[in-house]
């Protein structure tokens, strides 16, 4: 019987820690017959192949020629790369390959540490923890984070910004009634209307029926591709502007936090009369309005134009502490799996995910009294009898009447919609980018 090597048999792989993924890359890299296996002669023209590219990567980090890689040279590699890692890290990424010791890594400890490993070069194991995914929970978007220049030429980012916007329409869609519900009790505080959750969702659906908590979702889908396509283009301006004249510097951690609130602000700056069309449609009573073109009409003509941009302030606010704390955490759970697995540079889909979905969960967490604020002002024209208080008297008002906990009314169906949320953005995204020839891991 023939010696092969097949995807199926990925399991026998794990020892090495290879993932399904990775072991795809090897048979598909090796297969040039393309059955779908790696016969004997393939695999060994593959470790041929994958040997001279881990030379030359090997001689690329050996900045002094000396032959040998050392602490240093893995920082500075790194660094080089956006990857910014203390001494203590490096230390442990070269313990990791050191054989026999010496505190540096010889060609031999090199290449028998990857030569069953897919990685042509170090840039992998920061291009696996690039936020290549738009994991979309129905607040802020989060907006890929690097592109190559030839993923940028190829048309490839725009593919994936599609994908994530078509997926973001579906999440935001299937979480819509939760959605509703966190708008009305940030609306309605416990003086107005005294309930749980539960006392809400039969409210609204005894007053509009069951099609009522879709109400607002029109728009709330509508409003992606635009703040998308702004927020991408502002980022990536701001940072060719960080950068100066050096285009191929990496951004630092604090940079990409200024660079991603700027980005941000900008694009809620342009968007933003959609926000407020949002938050009144969803609160619309029964035949109240006949659309979005009315809803606006009716707007302009009784409040103005300035009710567009009502609780502006608030919500330009809560662009930092929401991109400060989604960055940070992200940037934790990163180094801490990057820690606890040496020498692994693909996490995985679902790790990627959890991560993604963790530190877009505590951002809204830290930004969500702001959050209420907005809404309430948003909101203010439309309520009976509600007085029309600035952002100031407002949060005066909640923490008097409702205490600290009234600024986190609505949180409960919010945090119930994460996990539907980044399941279904996940796995349309998933259908999406196959439709459209993305590769999750940043191929084409």
């Amino acid at each position: 019987m023939d010696a092969s090597i097949s995807v199926s048999c990925g399991q026998d792989w794990q020892g090495r820690g290879l993932s399904r993924g990775s072991l795809e890359r090897i048979v598909e890299a090796g297969d040039t017959n393309q059955d779908g296996v790696l016969d004997f002669e393939e695999f060994t023209q593959y470790l041929r192949a994958h040997e001279k590219q881990l030379k030359l990567m090997f001689r690329s980090l050996d900045r002094n020629n000396d032959g040998k890689i050392d602490v240093a040279e893995i920082q500075h590699c790194l660094r080089s790369i956006g990857v910014n890692i203390s001494l203590e890290d490096a230390t442990r990424i070269l313990l990791s390959m050191d054989k026999d010791g010496t505190m540096t890594i010889d060609w031999n400890e090199w290449r028998d540490y990857f030569l069953f490993n897919p990685i042509t070069n170090m840039e992998e194991v920061a291009r696996y923890w690039k936020r290549s995914m738009m994991l979309d929970i129905g607040e802020q978007l989060t907006v890929p984070d690097e592109f190559t220049e030839e993923e940028k030429k190829s048309g490839y980012v725009w593919r994936q910004l599609m994908a994530g916007a078509l997926a973001g329409s579906v999440s935001r869609t299937g979480t819509a009634p939760l959605d509703r519900i966190k708008v009305f009790r940030q609306v309605h505080g416990s003086t107005d209307f005294k309930g749980n959750v539960l006392n809400s969702f039969q409210y609204m659906l005894k007053e509009g029926g069951l099609q009522s908590m879709w109400r607002g979702n029109g728009i709330n889908v509508l409003k992606i591709a635009p703040e998308t396509a702004i927020k991408f283009t502002a980022y990536e301006q701001i940072k060719s502007m960080m950068r100066g004249g050096s285009e191929t510097r990496s951004l630092r951690v604090h940079e990409r936090f200024v660079a991603g609130s700027l980005a941000g602000a900008m694009a809620q700056t342009a968007i933003y009369p959609m926000e407020v069309l949002k938050t009144r449609l969803t609160l619309r009573k029964t035949g109240q309005y006949s659309g979005i073109a009315d809803c606006a009409k009716q707007i302009l003509q009784r409040e103005g134009v300035a009710a567009f941009y009502k609780g502006y302030v608030p919500n330009l606010l809560s662009i930092v502490p929401y991109a400060g704390i989604d960055l940070a955490v992200y940037e934790t759970l990163k180094f801490a799996w990057l820690n606890r697995n040496i020498g692994l540079a693909d996490p995985g889909v679902m790790v990627l995910v959890g991560c993604g979905a963790v530190s877009s969960t505590c951002g809204q967490l830290a930004s969500y009294p702001l959050a209420l604020i907005r809404t309430r002002m948003q909101a203010q024209a439309s309520v009976k009898g509600a007085p029309k208080l600035s952002m100031l008297a407002l949060l005066r008002n909640i923490v008097t009447k409702e205490g600290i906990a009234g600024l986190y009314r609505g949180i409960s169906p919010n945090l119930l919609k994460v996990v539907p949320a980044v399941s279904v953005s996940y796995v349309a995204y998933e259908y999406t980018r196959i439709m459209l020839g993305v590769d999750i891991e940043g191929g084409i």
